[in-house]
């Protein structure tokens, strides 16, 4: 009998097949006691098993490129964390076998996440992950991870560890589910990179029977069990008629009145550009550069290093535009060389640009490498800094820029309500603003963005986020200057409409959303998109509004 679920779509299309789930966790090894002479000898073991654990992450990441390779790397630096393994080292000391010693030191840093104003809770799936990678090499036992099978089948999992979802063979898998995370998770930012249609957030997912055939709609969060023949006739031809459109669909962003949106790209460096190139990106409107100080956490890359890599990207876009984002570490994304290691809650604490004020020394070598990489390149370089508050944050950045040479526009994202709110004041100090929609819901709505059970607040149609946005734009217009969003929500065709009804100047995303949204925005004029826009703004819900722009773009 055909049944119908919803989770939340993070990522476009639709795939119909046979369920398969996701191995089984690795089981607690005993608690075994060994002798004193053999706690050595456990630690070595211990050790190459997390240094053989590392390098295996580093090299699924080397081969995925991109954002995986970013969150990769950085699951190979908790692996191999200092104090960690002294915490190890000392469980080993006094009777742990090298498994139970790893287990034991990894569930108790867990322990800390969680209760660390549980900002860190989308890290504990990536801990869990490297913890089960290690036990599972010391156990002599395989990988829980992707099944095997000959024949292609969506996927269904708890959660996606980002090393799972990495390698994940388009081919074979055809979408996947998860009954954790949201629409900012790891697994929906790399299966958008994958372009493999996923929905997360579905309680109950685990509990579809294997074989089960199910179609999953990544762009409605719709799972449709056992569908009927003239289910999966309607589905299959949406998907066609979708496709067609993409085909059809080519040159620069814009409405079907003529009003021009740009069409920017997210990367993560440089392997991420021929993907934005081949899907027709007017430049990269978000260039993460957190990639480069992943790979050790205990020193800044040398200029040269970062002269380099930044040189690559913007050669791909000759004449485009390039936004780059300053250094964003802290919270999620913890540096030792740069962010406190005791901080109760790193979401509210010094993250961002605050981290890069406290050594003032690494944002002037990044600044310094990024004038010298733009040095003769007929590329039009933006730079803006994540996490302002307000005025003086902009004012120290732009002031930091000239100092260091930067021939090129300085921008403030704008992730916390106050920015949003005094988006002119900022706007005397830097010329474009870029909107982060991810951090801006998360703060707004006190909402971790990795936390399934909060996800209905990460939702970028909430009509209190929709309200900073058009705050924004409008400040932004008042004063001449460009305003963007480089957030998730940009890759949402329908929402990208209303975005640009908002006054939104610039929408920049993965590079497999590019042509969704290009296809539908052309469909529609400005004044269509404006009206959308109210209508979103005048409901109460995330669903009324998405409901009511739908209407207003299908002329209901």
């Amino acid at each position: 009998m055909e049944t119908t679920l919803r989770g939340v779509g993070v990522s476009h299309g639709v795939a119909i097949g046979e369920v398969r789930h996701m191995g089984t966790a690795v089981l607690e090894p005993p608690a075994k006691q060994i002798p004193a002479e053999e706690a050595e000898r456990e630690q070595g073991r211990a050790r190459k098993a997390v240094e053989a654990v590392a390098a295996d992450l580093i090299a699924r990441g080397n081969l995925a490129g991109g954002e995986a390779q970013a969150v990769l790397e950085a699951q190979a630096m908790i692996a191999q964390d200092p104090e960690l393994m002294a915490d190890v080292d000392r469980r080993i000391a006094v009777g742990s076998t090298a498994e139970r010693g790893i287990y034991d030191a990894f569930s108790h840093y867990r322990e800390l996440l969680a209760g660390a104003g549980e900002y860190m809770a989308g890290r504990v799936a990536d801990l869990d992950d490297v913890r089960n990678r290690i036990v599972a090499r010391l156990l002599g036992v395989p990988m829980p991870g992707v099944p095997d099978s000959d024949e292609p089948y969506v996927l269904i999992a708890r959660d996606l560890a980002p090393a799972d979802t990495a390698l994940l063979d388009p081919a074979l898998v055809l979408g996947f589910v998860t009954e954790e995370g949201g629409p900012t998770s790891h697994s929906a930012i790399l299966a958008r990179a994958l372009g493999v249609p996923a929905v997360v957030a579905l309680p109950g997912a685990g509990e579809l029977a294997e074989g089960t055939v199910v179609a999953v709609d990544g762009s409605t969060g719709d799972i449709h069990v056992d569908p009927s023949p003239e289910k999966r006739a309607e589905l299959e031809q949406a998907a066609e008629e979708r496709k067609a459109a993409l085909a059809a669909s080519t040159g620069p962003g814009a409405t079907s009145d003529g009003h021009k949106v740009p069409l920017l790209a997210n990367v993560g460096g440089p392997a991420d550009v021929p993907a934005a190139v081949d899907a027709g990106a007017e430049g990269v409107g978000l260039f993460r550069t957190e990639f480069l100080f992943l790979d050790d956490s205990q020193k800044a890359p040398s200029e040269e290093k970062q002269v380099e890599a930044y040189r690559k990207v913007l050669e791909a876009f000759p004449e485009g535009r390039v936004v780059v984002r300053v250094l964003d570490a802290g919270a999620d994304k913890p540096l030792d060389f740069l962010t406190p290691a005791d901080e109760p809650n790193p979401a509210l604490g010094v993250r961002g640009l605050r981290s890069l004020l406290d050594h003032p020394e690494v944002m002037r070598t990044q600044l310094t490498a990024l004038a010298k990489a733009s040095e003769g390149l007929p590329v039009y370089l933006e730079v803006m800094a994540p996490m302002v508050a307000d005025r003086l944050d902009a004012k120290a950045f732009a002031d930091a820029c000239r100092e260091a040479g930067l021939q090129a526009k300085f921008g403030a994202m704008v992730e916390i309500p106050s920015a949003a709110l005094r988006a002119r004041s900022i706007l005397q100090e830097v010329e474009f603003l870029s909107l982060g929609t991810n951090d801006l819901a998360q703060y707004t709505f006190a909402a971790d963005r990795q936390v399934g059970a909060v996800s209905r607040l990460q939702d970028p149609w909430q009509p209190a986020l929709l309200d900073l946005v058009a705050l924004s734009a409008d400040a932004a217009k008042a004063e001449g200057k460009s305003c963007g969003v480089c957030g998730e929500a940009a890759s949402d065709p329908v929402l990208a409409c209303v975005l640009t009804g908002l006054g939104v100047t610039s929408l920049s995303m993965g590079a497999a959303s590019i042509p969704y949204v290009r296809a539908t925005l052309a469909k529609y004029t400005l004044a269509q998109c404006e009206r959308a826009a109210a209508a979103a703004r005048a409901a109460d819900t995330a669903d009324e509004a998405r409901a009511a722009a739908q209407a207003v773009l299908s002329g209901e």
